[in-house]
């Protein structure tokens, strides 16, 4: 009896400080009914039985010492505080780890959704030999990276880029001249600072048919033109099994393709063709001249489609034999901005060839512009 009258005089003491009535709540000082706008941080993360999840930062918070969340359910930890302005704030796991990457905001009025990792600086690498295609009727690798927090944080859904010459992307022993795009690198260290939103990333590898999968239209001189069986591979075989075995965001709002060279002419195709699974484009050194600029062409004839790409990224150097089609390319990017709706970013790398050592230095900007920051 003297243990409940003690802790119903608690409760009572929290309400009448205007804080949560929960026993036990140490959140009671910041929930304090001050008259103050309410600022909710609901902090998603699954810790296991007898780990709590904590916050620090600025404004009613300190730096030196954490405040508890609430454990509520689905692993959501919240806390409610009254805000006379603009907050920094960051978890922290049993007020000991902090959370990998830059704080976060809290605004007056603001639900603040924290998808956090404490302990992973690092995705993961899975290759997948021998997937075989009905579409093509042939074979290659799939390499599928998975970010840090996605082997973290077992409830989060990530968006997801697929890329291009996948044997180039991720490890330099099979890239061409021996220079990968250090796709993993570059979303582990912009997941680090939070520049580039964490994604899961597919790298395709490339087929001994690969002129012929990637462009859209026969080239007069060089074939091709199987673009749109490759693209029913991506869009109905190879999709739906990344977002059947991966935790996928699979809306076309968080579904990228990027490429380069022929790549970039295939991903520039996906966005005039497929806009309705493809709405995040990454267009590095396009071959804008395949049968004479038909791709310029294309998307200026593509102002009454009924669905566009929501972002285009396109790209090139302006250096080397061929100056990297660098006058083609600034023609493409201003077709895409008549398009009028279409988010477009286009960068010119002064000294820049048409080379892997220099979309090795381009992609963390282009995944940073497609995919936004954290």
């Amino acid at each position: 009896m003297k243990l409940l009258r003690l802790l119903l005089a608690s409760a009572l003491l929290a309400l009448a400080c205007g804080g949560s009535a929960e026993l036990g709540d140490s959140t009671s000082g910041v929930r304090s009914g001050s008259g103050l706008p309410q600022g909710v941080v609901v902090v998603h993360y699954p810790t296991g039985w007898g780990h709590r999840i904590s916050l620090r930062g600025t404004g009613p918070f300190t730096w030196s010492k954490g405040i508890d969340a609430s454990w509520t359910q689905n692993d959501e930890w919240r806390l409610s505080v009254g805000l006379s302005g603009t907050v920094q704030l960051k978890p922290l796991f049993d007020d000991q780890a902090w959370a990998i990457g830059p704080n976060w905001t809290l605004s007056p009025g603001q639900t603040l959704d924290i998808w956090p990792h404490f302990f992973t600086n690092a995705g993961r690498l899975d290759t997948i030999g021998n997937w075989y295609s009905n579409t093509l009727q042939n074979a290659r690798t799939i390499r599928v990276y998975l970010p840090p927090a996605y082997l973290e944080n077992s409830g989060q859904r990530f968006p997801v880029i697929y890329l291009q010459d996948g044997q180039n992307q991720f490890d330099d022993a099979s890239a061409f001249g021996g220079v990968s795009w250090n796709a993993g690198g570059a979303m582990n260290q912009g997941a680090a600072g939070g520049s580039i939103h964490e994604a899961i990333l597919v790298g395709v590898d490339a087929s001994a048919n690969r002129i012929s999968e990637y462009t859209p239209v026969p080239d007069p001189q060089d074939g091709g033109g199987n673009a749109s069986a490759y693209l029913a591979f991506l869009t109905g075989e190879l999709k739906p099994w990344v977002d059947a075995t991966y935790r996928t965001l699979p809306g076309r709002e968080s579904t990228g393709i990027l490429g380069s060279s022929l790549g970039g002419l295939l991903s520039a195709d996906a966005g005039l063709s497929r806009p309705d699974v493809f709405g995040l484009i990454g267009v590095m050194s396009p071959s804008t001249w395949w049968d004479n600029d038909w791709i310029i062409a294309a998307v200026q004839g593509s102002t009454s489609a009924p669905q566009k790409p929501l972002k285009v990224y396109v790209d090139s150097g302006d250096s080397g034999p061929s100056n990297d089609d660098v006058t083609q390319t600034a023609q493409l990017q201003q077709a895409y901005r008549g398009l009028g709706t279409v988010q477009v970013q286009y960068l010119v790398q002064k000294g820049g060839q048409h080379s892997e050592t220099y979309w090795r230095q381009r992609l963390p900007g282009a995944l940073a512009f497609l995919l936004g920051p954290r």
